[in-house]
C-alpha cells in the first residue's frame, strides 16, 4: 500500500495550474507550427504567426498564455492499492487550485453560485474534480484549465440508433460552424459517443488530454477521427474565424457501450491555448 500525504497533492495541483497556463504542450505549439505551412489563408497564416509569437512570450516573460484562465478541471486517477493521507483528496486539490492561483498571479473567474448570487469565490475554486479508480498504487493528477469561450461550446446530443458514423460527423461539423470565432480556432476536439449523456460528455472532455495526433486505438474510431477531422477544416472557418483550411488540428472520439434505443453523442472543444498539464504521484 502506497502512501501519499494531501500537502504533496496540493503542492504538485499549485505547480500544475502555474505551468499549465503558462507554457503551451509542445505537441500543440508543433501541430500550430505544422499548420502554417499548409494553410492556404495568408490571413490565417498571420495569424499563426500571432499565436506563436504569444506563445513565446508566456513562455520567455511567464505571463499566462490567455487572459481567461479558465475552469481548474482536475481528471485524477486513484490507484486503488493507494492510500492518502493527512486529509481528504478533495480539499487537497481544491487547496492546490488556490495556491496555484495565487502563486501564478491567475485570474480567478469563478462565482459562488450560477443564478442570481454571482459572487466571485476569489479562489477560483471549487475546481471540477472527476476521480477513477484504477489499478496500481500511483495518483495520476490531470489539469486543464478550460476557458469559458471554448467550454461554452459544448453541445450534447441523442441519436436514433441507426444513425451511425454520418450522424457524429455531421453533429461536430454543425458544432464547429455555429461556434464561429468565440471558441478560439483553430481547435482540438472531443468527442464522446455512448454511455449515457453524462459519460459521453465526460469521455469528450477526458480525450483532449490526449496529444495531437494521437489516435483512437480501434481502427474504426481512428479513422473516424480522420473524417471529421478533414470535414470541420472543410468548413472553411480557419484561424480565429477570419477563414481559412486550418480550422481543428486533431480530433480525439471515445466511445463506450451504450444502450439498444440510444447514441448519444457529445461534443468538447478545445482552444489554440489547449493548455493541459499532468504529473504522477
Amino acid at each position: 500500500m502506497k502512501e501519499i500525504n494531501v500537502e504533496d497533492i496540493t503542492a504538485a495541483v499549485a505547480q500544475l495550474a502555474i505551468e499549465a497556463t503558462h507554457f503551451l504542450p509542445e505537441d500543440v505549439e508543433g501541430a500550430i507550427r505544422s499548420a502554417k505551412t499548409t494553410e492556404q489563408s495568408p490571413i490565417g497564416i498571420q495569424i499563426i504567426d500571432e499565436i506563436l509569437e504569444n506563445a513565446e512570450i508566456a513562455r520567455t516573460k511567464m505571463l499566462p498564455l490567455c487572459q481567461d484562465t479558465g475552469t481548474a478541471v482536475v481528471h485524477v486517477e486513484i490507484g486503488q492499492n493507494v492510500h492518502i493521507t493527512g486529509g481528504y483528496l478533495l480539499d487537497a486539490i481544491n487547496a492546490g487550485v488556490e495556491k496555484g492561483y495565487d502563486d501564478g498571479y491567475l485570474r480567478k473567474s469563478i462565482v459562488s453560485q450560477p443564478l442570481s448570487k454571482r459572487t466571485n469565490t476569489k479562489t477560483n475554486t471549487p475546481a471540477v474534480i472527476h476521480t477513477d479508480i484504477v489499478t496500481g498504487e500511483n495518483l495520476k493528477i490531470m489539469f486543464m484549465p478550460k476557458g469559458g469561450g471554448c467550454e461554452n461550446m459544448s453541445r450534447y446530443q441523442n441519436f436514433l440508433p441507426g444513425a451511425g458514423t454520418s450522424a457524429v460527423t455531421d453533429f461536430v461539423c454543425e458544432t464547429v460552424d455555429l461556434s464561429g470565432g468565440n471558441p478560439c480556432p483553430p481547435l482540438l476536439i472531443g468527442v464522446g459517443v455512448g454511455g449515457t449523456a453524462e459519460k459521453a460528455m465526460t469521455m469528450a472532455k477526458h480525450s483532449l488530454f490526449r496529444k495531437v495526433g494521437e489516435h483512437n486505438p480501434d481502427p474504426e474510431i481512428a479513422t473516424l477521427e480522420e473524417e471529421i477531422l478533414e470535414a470541420v477544416n472543410a468548413l472553411g472557418v480557419g484561424p480565429q474565424a477570419v477563414g481559412g483550411n486550418t480550422t481543428a488540428l486533431s480530433v480525439f472520439v471515445e466511445t463506450y457501450p451504450t444502450h439498444i434505443t440510444a447514441l448519444p453523442v457529445a461534443v468538447n472543444i478545445q482552444c489554440h491555448s489547449a493548455r493541459t498539464k499532468q504529473v504522477v504521484l
